[in-house]
């Protein structure tokens, strides 16, 4: 049995998150499950006694669902909501992304371009190509057209709203070690037992450095965060408004200060550590997350003027979890988690599932507690809440699993986009430079394995129960591939609405629309905002092609294919029809 005394330091809407939920979501992550009582035992028991009836269930529903078979080369089918003006555009601003030094010099080039043009034709260019190409429209009116063609052809929105403040680095820089440094650590106090990891570091206070596929916030003040909650509060109105199953994604750094999260995010890596030494200490540590059942030892959380304090009794160290936070930071941390609770509901009652976006390894521990506890309150019906898995990280599949297993016991909906991650340099280069472990795969292979491994694992729990949901987030067809095997092998079928996919507007349309034609539900993201404030978000998209056309000519070719299949059949003023019914 464990002795932990409760601590109300974390309050979200009126819930405590207190240091034994912390114990409960923590050991997750340290890659244990306690039986610390017969009740949790039994949970287990149950458990076991279901998985052994799973492969017939499996068998039964794979042997009375249909085979479904996609082929991505039947580029009429792939391209038949675009016209022709739309494949030339395709084809063009593809091969510019291929090119070095366009997207090396992309932002120079842009603003020479503006200075030459002047704003209005600047604009003009720039919805004739790139901003045309990844962007939908500059407000929530202008993209309606957009979203219902791309629904009448079988695909689905998820809005994001990309707008970003054009800072310099310097500019950055500031914000950044500003809202990350704690009062009490600018007094010189609580540093010295700090994580490298969990801390803010000049070198790296422009978080965009080395980012090519994700927005990113600064924080300013509590003003512009009530301003970024109201902007996803008009996304998720306007995605349920459009369908009746409408995405909308957000971003937590975007709703409060970067302290409270670095912080959490410590406490959390912590009680890992406390966890994988009891795991030691008793034999178990190797073991798969789910096979590991510990005894907690007694252990004291205590508080002082100044921190949160635990005693490890195997080690009798007393250690810092989390310093005491000032009053004014205390409420920036509470408003914080209230802005995520209206964020929920607003979801909830406008039929609207809220993807969380991940973000950096030093955040993304809070970020993905935070986003389990919301999932705890609002998926108890249905798949509300969305969790993002980078499957970058060594950690993904023992995360996952235990998500997995802890919506199991508790009851409620499991929600995962699955991605590779956006981080990747920028962590790799951080952690080298400030000297912890690199948190990221090897190489490519390795987190392509790490991301079919827990595809399988939920595709599996789906397969079981029906209670788990996936969105496939990938430009990858050799993973596409894969989840329509499996879901064959399993027996789901697209009308289930189980198991989604997603890609990015202006890209592999011709994964996405076979998709959408076959019945699968899949997703664009669909990001807008006016043209001079999304060049930030072009920028990146521009860097992130590059490398995507430079692996494949894949989409080129097809592209030119249909073109001129088109041209030679006479159909040179092609208009997209959508057949009945989609």
């Amino acid at each position: 049995m464990s002795y932990v005394k409760t601590v109300p330091a974390l309050t979200r809407a009126g819930v405590d998150i207190n240091v034994r939920r912390l114990n409960t979501l923590s050991n997750r992550r340290a890659q244990s499950t306690v039986a610390s009582t017969q009740s949790d035992q039994d949970v287990t028991n149950r458990e076991d006694a279901g998985a052994q009836s799973y492969p017939s269930r499996k068998s039964r529903n794979a042997s009375s669902s249909p085979k479904i078979s996609i082929d991505f080369e039947l580029t009429q089918e792939a391209y038949k909501s675009k016209d022709n003006l739309e494949l030339l555009r395709s084809l063009v601003v593809f091969k510019l992304c291929s090119y070095d030094l366009l997207v090396d010099k992309n932002k120079e080039l842009m603003d020479i371009s503006k200075f030459l043009l002047g704003k209005k034709a600047f604009e003009q260019f720039m919805k004739m190509t790139f901003y045309g190409q990844f962007v939908a429209g500059e407000d929530h009116k202008s993209i309606k057209s957009l979203i219902q063609k791309n629904r009448a052809f079988g695909v689905g929105s998820v809005l994001d709203y990309s707008v970003e403040e054009d800072l310099t680095e310097e500019d950055a820089v500031t914000k950044e070690m500003d809202s990350c440094v704690s009062a009490t650590e600018k007094e010189g106090m609580g540093m010295d037992h700090r994580e490298k990891q969990y801390k803010a570091h000049q070198q790296f206070g422009d978080r965009r450095g080395g980012v090519t596929g994700a927005r990113t916030y600064f924080y300013a003040d509590e003003a512009k965060c009530d301003q970024h909650m109201e902007t996803f509060l008009k996304c998720i109105k306007a995605s349920g408004g459009s369908s009746v199953d409408g995405f909308s994604a957000i971003k937590m750094t975007a709703l409060g200060r970067p302290q409270f999260l670095l912080q959490f995010s410590e406490v959390l890596v912590k009680w890992r550590r406390f966890f994988s030494f009891l795991a030691a200490q008793q034999g178990r540590d190797g073991m798969e997350a789910l096979e590991q059942r510990l005894e907690l030892q007694p252990l004291q959380v205590y508080r002082t003027h100044r921190a949160l304090l635990c005693l490890f009794v195997q080690t009798g160290q007393l250690e810092p979890l989390l310093n005491k936070f000032t009053e004014e930071e205390e409420k920036q941390m509470k408003r914080m988690l209230q802005r995520l609770d209206v964020l929920a509901k607003h979801a909830e009652e406008h039929s609207v599932r809220l993807m969380v976006d991940a973000e950096q390894t030093y955040f993304q521990p809070a970020i993905s507690t935070l986003t389990v506890e919301m999932q705890r309150i609002y998926n108890r019906g249905k798949p509300v809440i969305f969790n993002t898995y980078q499957c970058y990280l060594k950690e993904a599949y023992d995360i996952v699993t235990m998500d997995v297993e802890l919506s199991r016991r508790e009851g409620w909906f499991f929600g995962a986009k699955l991605v590779r991650g956006a981080y990747m340099y920028q962590e790799r280069r951080r952690a080298e430079e400030i000297g912890y472990e690199d948190p990221i795969n090897p190489d490519y292979e390795t987190t392509n394995m790490m991301y079919h491994k827990c595809l399988d694992y939920i595709l599996d729990e789906i397969g079981l129960n029906r209670n788990a949901n996936v969105m496939v987030a990938s430009h990858n067809e050799d993973t596409v591939k894969h989840t329509l095997r499996r879901m064959n092998e399993l027996g789901l079928t697209p009308t289930e609405n189980k198991v989604y996919f997603g890609q990015l507007l202006g890209m592999c349309d011709q994964i996405s629309f076979p998709l959408g034609q076959a019945g699968f539900p899949v997703y664009k993201y669909v990001p807008y905002g006016p043209v001079n404030e999304v060049i930030p978000y072009l920028s990146r998209r521009a860097q992130e092609n590059r490398g995507f056309m430079k692996g494949s000519q894949r989409e080129r070719e097809l592209l030119w294919k249909e073109l001129k299949r088109r041209l030679a059949s006479g159909q040179v003023f092609y208009r997209p029809q959508p057949e009945p019914g989609l």
